[in-house]
């Protein structure tokens, strides 16, 4: 169900850019999922510790939020919603490559390395073939590819900045600094006439449903099935994404769209995971391991790349 939701952020946002700006539709997502995740992580006490990391949740509400929504509906404009679900799951490829750099636990070696390669294979694929013959298309795809960077590297300032707070709290704190991050663009980009219900709707349903209640439903599995069977949902999305372009916007899936799909979504399991899909898995998360981003952007992601809280982790082990 997970997937499914998150892998409707896409067509959502498709609809949503009928009749709204790319800026406004990631403001209203952002500012209705602050709305459902602030008293969700009120009630669970999930803000303690952010006061004193105010200035890197700005930071990070802008890299892995705000900024990438912006790009995310950019690029749409110019590239259709089940491309942009496949490109979004590039994510865990770019943060194996950050990994090299800044984070010695993360170093993709073995078949993670493959994963790599593989995955950045299926982005030229994509680019190359699907948007190569317009210029507008490649620069809206590459916008795309660059909302993943965006959520790869929040996923290390998670790591590495936010280990004591909740996600839950994270991900809400993120929520309300964006929210107030993107309020003053948003102002310029007011519709000159009422739009219509249906991108109305659909960017409604994108906020509160598509973000806010797919981040609750993604920390209450964090804490009942575990990371690991969680994060099956990054690589299930895209493909949902490509059934609803199809079959419900009419959008033409090529060759070099499955082909795209196959090697993104490979290359990021092996990246991410490290192993062959039938292998036995580790008896427990590799440590220190940064999962892809929930929230409809492979989150994402959705989304924003959290690790169990160290209560939560405790208790899976």
């Amino acid at each position: 169900m997970l997937a499914a939701i998150w892998g409707a952020s896409y067509m959502f946002i498709a609809i949503g850019l009928r009749d709204l700006d790319p800026v406004m539709i990631a403001f209203l997502r952002i500012a209705l999922a602050a709305l459902v995740l602030a008293p969700f992580a009120a009630s669970r006490r999930a803000f303690a510790g952010l006061r004193e990391r105010l200035a890197i949740l700005v930071l990070l509400g802008a890299v892995q939020a705000a900024g990438p929504w912006v790009l995310l509906a950019l690029g749409q404009q110019e590239v259709s919603s089940s491309l942009a679900g496949i490109l979004v799951a590039s994510t865990p490829i770019f943060a194996a490559l950050l990994a090299i750099r800044f984070d010695r636990e993360e170093r993709a070696e073995g078949l993670r390395l493959v994963g790599v390669g593989v995955g950045i294979g299926g982005v030229v694929v994509l680019l190359g073939l699907d948007l190569g013959g317009s210029s507008a298309a490649l620069l809206g795809g590459l916008a795309i590819v660059l909302a993943s960077l965006g959520y790869a590297i929040g996923g290390f300032m998670v790591k590495h900045r936010f280990g004591p707070v909740q996600p839950i709290g994270i991900a809400a704190g993120v929520m309300l600094a964006s929210t107030i991050l993107l309020a003053p663009a948003a102002a310029f980009y007011l519709p000159a006439e009422m739009p219509a219900i249906g991108p109305v709707a659909a960017v409604a349903a994108l906020g509160v449903v598509g973000t806010g209640i797919a981040f609750v439903i993604f920390y209450e599995l964090m804490t009942t099935v575990g990371p690991a069977r969680t994060f099956v949902v990054t690589y299930l999305a895209p493909a949902f994404a490509v059934v609803y372009g199809a079959a419900l916007l009419d959008e033409e899936i090529t060759v070099a769209t499955i082909a795209g799909l196959a090697l993104i979504v490979g290359g990021s399991y092996l990246a991410a995971e490290g192993r062959l899909p039938w292998a036995r898995p580790p008896s427990r998360p590799p440590a220190g391991a940064v999962p892809p981003p929930p929230g409809g952007e492979a989150a994402a992601q959705p989304g924003i790349a959290l690790r169990p809280s160290p209560s939560e982790a405790g208790r899976e082990r």
